[in-house]
């Protein structure tokens, strides 16, 4: 390990500016894995002390009498629930008229519901127009059907999405081209546009999440090695890491709908789980999408308090194309929360055991 500041100079050479001053070093291979940094709205300098992005909302050294949260997504939503746990209150403000909007409108339209039951507050359908900053605090000015309004708090949590890390990296030493939102462009091998540097990561685009990232690190590696990997992105689960957690995987009501998909619904509601019930823990529901014809599951959102550990189940199978009456005729350990994953597939059917 290397520690400094990489520069890549040809396709074979990257320069490591260090402490102890540069270094060159020779590869047959290169990888580019330099991730994302937080992105901020035009005019809106994130300053880590009254404006910040994730980094400094973990650092504030006490909690915010108010705190506004500029973006209703994942690190939003997880950031704010924990501060409004502590104590502060919390108002979100989202240009989209939902929360989560990538995510399934259930699930959206659930977590808000528990957030609201929280304390948080929220704005939505609301555009950010500045962020004016004092040593009285902050004012966001918001504009919302054409009037202006003044939200005055005491930070701001600027949380607006993630951008690819591409500065001093040398790429156009070697012609290395970015698209027009500054991601690397590959291919299925993610080869850049010189065959012998590799991008992975948040830097290529897609999902900007740590374990797909990961997967496409070992995949990268094993085809440079000359192994022949595969990365199905379609199952990539996104998880929000707030109290209780939100799970998804695959198809959303939305999309099935927008692409004239005929498919199958089933839901079942924590609240009838014996498990969620003994340990208080109720909040949520597992909902599981399928084919109306072949009954194999397109998709899976769950609200629970483990929901990060409970998606995994759906995305094997998934992964093996199983359907809703595969999960359903799997026994599930009583009491545990995932037995509402088979009867959410019961469910499917309209044989739920315990709704």
């Amino acid at each position: 390990r290397i520690k400094g500041t990489g520069e890549i100079t040809s396709p074979t050479t990257v320069k490591v500016t260090g402490e102890t001053g540069d270094e060159t070093l020779t590869a047959k291979n290169i990888i580019i894995a330099t991730g994302s940094v937080p992105s901020s709205l035009p005019g809106i300098e994130v300053d880590e002390k009254d404006i910040v992005s994730s980094t400094g909302a973990l650092s504030f050294s006490e909690v915010p009498k108010k705190l506004v949260v500029i973006g209703g997504g994942y690190i939003g939503l997880e950031m704010g629930s924990v501060w409004a746990r502590l104590g502060s209150e919390v108002e979100v403000v989202e240009y989209q008229k939902k929360i989560i909007p990538n995510m399934d409108q259930s699930l959206s339209q659930g977590l808000q519901k528990i957030l609201d039951h929280q304390g948080l507050k929220f704005r939505l359908g609301v555009a950010v127009k500045t962020v004016e900053t004092s040593p009285k605090g902050c004012v966001v000015k918001v504009e919302n059907d054409g009037k202006t309004e003044e939200i005055k708090c005491d930070k701001v949590l600027m949380s607006v999405g993630r951008r690819p890390y591409i500065e001093g990296l040398g790429l156009e030493n070697v012609g290395i081209q970015a698209d027009k939102r500054g991601f690397i462009e590959v291919n299925d091998q993610f080869q850049t546009s010189v065959p012998n540097i590799y991008a992975i990561g948040d830097v290529i685009g897609g999902l900007m999440l740590a374990h797909k990232a990961e997967e496409e690190g070992v995949a990268c590696a094993e085809i440079i090695a000359g192994e022949k990997p595969h990365v199905e992105y379609g199952l990539v689960p996104g998880i929000l890491y707030t109290h209780p957690e939100v799970a998804s995987v695959g198809k959303t009501e939305q999309e099935l709908k927008e692409a004239g998909t005929k498919y199958k619904t089933g839901q079942f509601k924590l609240i009838a789980n014996g498990r969620a019930i003994s340990v208080g823990e109720t909040e949520g529901f597992v909902k599981i999408l399928a084919d109306a014809e072949s009954d194999e599951v397109l998709g899976a959102h769950i609200i629970a308090a483990n929901a990060s550990e409970m998606i995994h189940e759906l995305c094997l199978a998934m992964e093996y194309s199983a359907t809703a009456e595969d999960i359903a005729l799997t026994m599930h350990g009583h009491p545990t929360v995932s037995e509402a994953i088979k009867e959410a597939a019961l469910n499917v059917h309209g044989r739920t055991l315990n709704g």
